[in-house]
């Protein structure tokens, strides 16, 4: 009896609190207006802690963001070598020198290694990027001992085992046959080689043709790693609980004695600029959908135009609202969706705009996305301005949410050599982006007479309607054309 007197009173309390609140906000003679969704409220600033900087002994800088909340630490490796110091006949080295890091190291083979890092209920895990890699360690601070021990091992004592190597070889070409039943993965790698050629880095696919795959050596692996693992080339990023000098005396025991050697510089070939437009037709017959890709080069990560740029792209395919999501998706209903964007690297990425669409309708499809390209070249609303910025802004934030993602936009910040204070800038920079700094982006970036077209689709379907639209000379490719043959697995 008591306990339900004590829930009849809560719940009396709660009742009268609840209409006394709507009481107070919506008076008698008030009505609330439903017809519009309410107003935003200004972005929301950001404010991170203090970036902190050290040097070990041995010159390897140590980035540090102190983050208390939970006792997580997350520590990047960062090497600034990638796919673009990959030997001219041995693409893909960086990736698979990478991936076999974590195969063995120090005194334990692979299944010994996984082993460990799995009793500590942490995480490691190595990448190749285009101009970096990356050794990254997520672990609980109680084990961040045990753990900082493996990654020094990964780091600095690879082992490099011939077992390992022929099993991820395998993986690879496996990967390489899988390839050719993938339009979108074929689309990818003909805009790429179309735009930068197969002899840079930009243009040639990440784990290489079935030659190199085949030929590769444990020697290679070692080569690359030698020459560019060194101190004097690399960062370690901290993000997590932990304080500055404790982390900085733990790092310099487990990486102080690496050795410093002789850089060997790096230097990309010269892109030229997509001249004409022409369209690159892959066959595949019986494909139930198109891919279209549209590319040409775009713009560097470092380019005073990249907050313009970044607004522009939202406007014109870089989010749901976007003009070519619009057109392309709830307009015509070719797709589930349609978008753009660019890839912001050292050197000039390409800007590519893309889709997969109903067979079918695939000249129209592409009708709609050069009306677009051409669009987007005029004046923007203001309500398109606005709408994009906040889009920027609103979201800015989520890239700092845990610290394996602030570590990754560190490695951003050491990349391109930003300041300090680039992140808790980085939204008003967005929110100052005016309307004729668009327009004078899509003049100098979106150039629909200069594009490369890819479609991957069946050609006796939609050869046709292409060349009834006359955008300009259509070029036929197969599959293995783009890929090469099937790779053989028995061998």
């Amino acid at each position: 009896m008591n306990t339900f007197k004590t829930y009849r009173k809560t719940t009396i309390l709660f009742l009268t609190i609840f209409f006394l609140i709507l009481f107070i906000n919506v008076s008698p003679g008030q009505t609330v207006d439903r017809s519009e969704p309410p107003q935003l409220g200004p972005p929301p600033t950001l404010n991170l802690p203090p970036i902190q900087k050290f040097q070990l002994s041995n010159g390897l800088p140590v980035v540090l963001m102190e983050k208390h909340q939970v006792p997580l630490v997350q520590i990047n490796v960062m090497v600034k070598a990638g796919r673009v110091n990959d030997p001219a006949d041995k693409t893909g080295l960086a990736s698979l020198t990478m991936d076999m890091l974590d195969e063995g190291a120090g005194k334990r083979d692979a299944l010994e290694l996984a082993d460990a890092i799995d009793y500590l209920g942490a995480r490691i895990s190595t990448s190749a990027g285009y101009h970096s890699s990356r050794i990254s360690l997520h672990t609980p601070l109680n084990k961040l001992d045990s753990a900082l021990v493996l990654l020094r091992d990964i780091v600095l004592e690879p082992t490099f085992p011939e077992s390992e190597l022929e099993r991820l070889r395998k993986e690879r070409l496996t990967t390489l046959m899988q390839w050719h039943d993938q339009p979108n993965t074929i689309a990818s790698i003909l805009t790429s080689r179309a735009l930068y050629g197969e002899n840079h880095p930009y243009g040639s696919t990440s784990i290489g043709s079935e030659k190199n795959i085949r030929s590769f050596t444990i020697e290679d692996l070692k080569n690359f790693y030698q020459t560019n693992f060194l101190p004097n080339n690399s960062a370690i990023i901290v993000v997590g609980d932990v304080k500055s000098l404790e982390i900085v005396q733990k790092l310099q025991n487990a990486f102080g004695q690496w050795q410093a050697g002789k850089l060997v510089p790096v230097k990309l070939p010269k892109v030229e600029q997509v001249k004409t437009r022409k369209i690159l037709l892959v066959d595949k017959p019986g494909a139930a959908q198109s891919v279209i890709s549209i590319g040409r080069i775009g713009l560097p990560r470092e380019t005073k135009d990249y907050y313009a740029a970044l607004v522009m792209n939202t406007i014109l395919g870089g989010s749901f609202a976007s003009r070519l999501n619009q057109n392309l998706r709830e307009t015509h209903g070719y797709t589930y969706g349609a978008g753009s964007y660019f890839m912001f690297l050292t050197d000039p990425g390409p800007f590519i705009a893309r889709s997969s669409v109903q067979t079918e309708v695939t000249d129209k499809a592409l009708q709609e996305f050069m009306k677009e390209l051409n669009d987007i070249r005029s004046p923007v609303t203001e309500e398109e301005l606005t709408r994009a910025k906040n889009y920027i802004a609103l979201r800015y934030p989520r890239n700092f949410e845990t610290v394996d993602e602030i570590a990754d936009q560190l490695e951003d910040l050491i990349m391109y050599q930003l300041p300090d204070d680039y992140f808790n800038r980085y939204i008003g920079n967005i929110l100052a982006v005016s309307g004729k700094q668009v327009q004078q982006a899509a003049d100098k970036y979106i150039v629909p007479g200069q594009v490369d077209i890819i479609i991957v689709g069946d050609r006796e379907k939609i050869e046709p309607g292409l060349r009834n639209m006359n955008l300009g000379p259509i070029d036929f490719y197969t599959v293995e054309d783009v890929l090469g043959q099937v790779p053989d697995l028995t061998n």
